[in-house]
């Protein structure tokens, strides 16, 4: 890793800057005690140059590594051109961009955003236009139908249909309008829906929740259930798509196309927020000038880089290496169960393990891990998140994976 240092204000070291956040910042995030400074590839390194591997990338916003040098260099040629123009204005760099993505996920329209709560938001708006407009549901009354255990963002509307109590609590009223059901439960999905129903909104593989992998036919199910009773079906791959599973999106483990498909995070190549609302003109159509909007969505940087990573995309090497190097995690985790593992639940280059409560809590391996060098990231107390770039090497997966049995004793 090299790296040029600037002039300016004396350094400060890492628990100095730590103390600093504190003070400053918001007490809206729990991070481990590592101060980042620099990266690069599925390295980071802190303000005292100790090094990590990047076991988390960004979760998934990093799928490419950290300054992948065709990302950087395409951002880079378009900061000597034009970064923002807004909307009310053409950019020159914004129609191949919603050319290429559509081409590559199989659907016609584009809508461009920054950040995957704001497509989630976006995605909710649209289905009950397209409700009140194309099937006809009563004014007023439109619904959305969502999985329990979720996570889809945290604006007020999202957190609304959230069942994470540290989500929603202390920041009601609510925003009306949607159904929780069972998630991997094609049966209580049907009896959910009605003639009010707009929309089924669903993760292909639940994030947050610690990995969680549908029973194979639920997506297949989901899609057949809403095209038979006439709603849509959103598919938010904001975590779970480009190339994570080892496939460019994760329902296409089940040969599925969803009406709209929900990107953000790797779209933005770990340099630049960008999302999208992805689906057909029947869809996407019901929206008119006026009726929703973003200065930043589809700005030429963002498509610059958009179209970087969709053109990565296109050569199929990252959906490639996420399966080779999955079979390698797959291997390692399993390893490890009954020696501080209980489960695990894996797709591609992304894991969910479950941590023995007698040697730790996810909180606590993760600080361990840190101290020996790997970043990972808990969830739901007894759970650790494993999304390592898919840039990572073998070796570099199988270090990660023994650090992982040294701390778990």
């Amino acid at each position: 890793m090299t790296h040029t240092t600037l002039a300016g204000p004396a350094a400060r070291t890492s628990a100095e800057l730590i103390r600093a956040d504190e003070a400053a910042l918001a007490h809206n995030y729990h991070p481990l005690p590592v101060v980042v400074s620099r990266a690069e590839g599925a390295w980071v390194e802190d303000v005292e140059g100790r090094r990590y591997l990047d076991m988390l990338a960004g979760y998934s916003a990093l799928n490419f590594g950290h300054r992948h040098p065709a990302l950087i260099d395409a951002a880079r040629r378009q900061l000597d051109e034009v970064t923002l123009t807004s909307r009310a204005f053409h950019n020159d760099r914004l129609a191949g961009f919603a050319e290429s993505l559509s081409a590559l996920v199989g659907l016609e329209m584009v809508l461009p955003m920054n950040t995957g709560a704001e497509a989630v938001e976006s995605a909710v708006k649209v289905a009950r236009k397209w409700a009140y407009e194309v099937k006809g549901v009563a004014p007023g009354r439109a619904t959305v139908i969502v999985a329990a255990g979720n996570f889809h963002g945290r604006t007020t509307t999202i957190v609304s249909f959230s069942d994470d109590e540290t989500a929603r609590g202390g920041f009601g009223p609510f925003t009306p309008g949607f159904r929780i059901v069972p998630y991997d439960d094609l049966a209580a999905l049907e009896v959910a829906i009605d003639e009010t129903t707009a929309a089924v909104l669903i993760e292909p593989i639940q994030g947050e929740a610690g990995v969680l992998i549908p029973s194979d036919g639920y997506l297949a199910g989901v899609r057949e259930l809403t095209r038979r009773t006439g709603v849509l079906f959103i598919a938010d791959e904001i975590q779970s798509g480009l190339g994570r599973t080892g496939t460019t999106l994760a329902v296409q483990h089940e040969n599925v196309l969803p009406d709209m498909l929900l990107l953000g995070k790797a779209l933005g190549g770990g340099i630049v927020p960008v999302s999208a609302v992805v689906a057909d003109r029947d869809v996407l159509g019901v929206l008119r000038p006026g009726e929703h909007g973003s200065t930043f969505g589809g700005n030429p940087l963002a498509a610059a880089v958009g179209s970087a990573v969709v053109a990565l995309l296109e050569t199929g090497e990252f959906q490639r290496r996420a399966v080779e190097l999955g079979a390698v995690l797959d291997s390692g985790l399993a390893a490890l169960v009954g020696r501080g593992v209980t489960g695990y639940r894996q797709r591609g280059l992304w894991a969910g393990v479950d941590v023995d409560p007698a040697v730790g809590t996810g909180r606590q391996i993760s600080e361990r891990l840190a101290r020996e060098g790997v970043l990972v990231k808990d969830t739901h107390g007894s759970t650790i998140r494993l999304a390592p770039p898919l840039t990572i090497t073998e070796e570099e997966l199988t270090t990660a994976l023994g650090a992982l049995a040294g701390v778990l004793g």
